[in-house]
């Protein structure tokens, strides 16, 4: 059941994101060019967003539990570091080049109209990333 789903779910986001327009990077680009075709509507897309997650969290929180899992699994931490502040400057600075973030990519590449190289550094991003969390852990489990 929990398969079925995470397609479904994965569907309506990946429909939501086309109809958006955060598949197109060139919607993307025009919102970060503030000086020359800046485009505002991503603002009222990303607001939405918010809004609708914002609810939907108030929603859930009310449950007790979530409904395909024992308990609700949130993050502990809270401070911010160099981890944290590294990857959204290599994220935003990815997002601003290319017009392409992860969840925007997926679905657009599913449709065949994204670059392939597009993909493959996301994923190279994905990969070092994990490479280096893991080094870190090695390196946090050798100290102790």
């Amino acid at each position: 059941m929990k398969p079925l789903l995470a397609f479904v779910f994965g569907l309506v986001f990946g429909c939501g994101i086309l109809i958006s327009g955060m598949g197109n990077p060139a919607k993307v680009l025009n919102f970060f060019d503030i000086a020359g075709t800046w485009d505002p509507s991503l603002a009222f897309v990303m607001g939405g967003a918010l809004v609708v997650t914002a609810i939907g969290y108030s929603l859930v929180f009310r449950m007790g539990r979530p409904l395909l899992a024992n308990a609700f699994s949130l993050p502990t931490k809270t401070d911010l570091d160099v981890r944290l502040i590294g990857g959204s400057v290599v994220f935003g600075t990815g997002w601003a080049l290319t017009g392409f973030c992860p969840g925007g990519l997926v679905p657009v590449l599913g449709l065949g109209t994204a670059p392939i190289v597009t993909g493959a550094a996301i994923l190279a991003g994905i990969l070092a990333a994990r490479w280096m969390i893991q080094l870190s852990y090695r390196k946090t489990a050798a100290e102790a």
